[in-house]
């Protein structure tokens, strides 16, 4: 009789630790999969909105085509003044022109008339006279 009793609650042992194991084996995969899935919207996230992310990466494309555009603006600018120094090294008239207008020179016999600049607060327009 002690023998079926042994027998019986090694059984029952062995079915509870069955039990056991299929619950915790059970708990184990919800945590797995709960785990995972808190990692992969982690990752997610970071992808998106990280230090180096996509949000990130369209602004630093946005500012290269926007510093694209500056240097081919200035690229020209810089192609016109080249061509500038060009004729005024080499041209006279060029030369001629330049002092003419910016240093007001004048030829001999030449008069300058030099009219005072006009704004919007002195000049009077027919309806305020």
């Amino acid at each position: 009789m002690n023998s079926s009793r042994t027998k019986n609650a090694g059984t029952a042992r062995l079915g509870l630790i069955r039990g056991l194991l299929g619950r915790v084996r059970s708990d184990w995969r919800k945590t797995v999969t709960v785990g995972a899935a808190a990692l992969a919207i982690a990752l997610g996230y970071h992808v998106v909105f990280g230090q180096n992310g996509l949000t990130v990466y369209e602004q630093k494309r946005h500012d290269a085509r926007v510093l694209e555009s500056q240097m081919k603006s200035l690229e020209r600018e810089n192609e016109l003044l080249k061509g500038h120094v060009d004729r005024l090294q080499n041209d006279p008239n060029a030369i001629e022109h330049q002092a003419r207008e910016e240093l007001h020179y004048t030829r001999p016999g030449e008069v300058i008339y030099t009219l005072p600049a006009t704004t919007s607060s002195t000049a009077k327009s027919p309806s305020q006279k």
